[in-house]
């Protein structure tokens, strides 16, 4: 059975459950783009610190 991207975002949205009113005036597409993004600069500049770090012991 082959699920289309509809239903998968559906079943994603509807396991989080309704989080009722978000400070800041944040709805929750903006929460989760914010989030996604911190993860992932914050995870590369691991890896650029983690990779110079290495550099320097070597």
């Amino acid at each position: 059975m082959r699920l289309g991207m509809g239903f998968a975002s559906l079943i994603a949205y509807a396991t989080t459950g309704d989080p009722g009113a978000l400070p800041f005036g944040l709805d929750m597409v903006n929460l989760q783009n914010s989030a996604l993004l911190y993860l992932g600069l914050s995870g590369l500049v691991f890896i650029i610190i983690w990779i110079l770090g290495f550099r320097k012991v070597n």
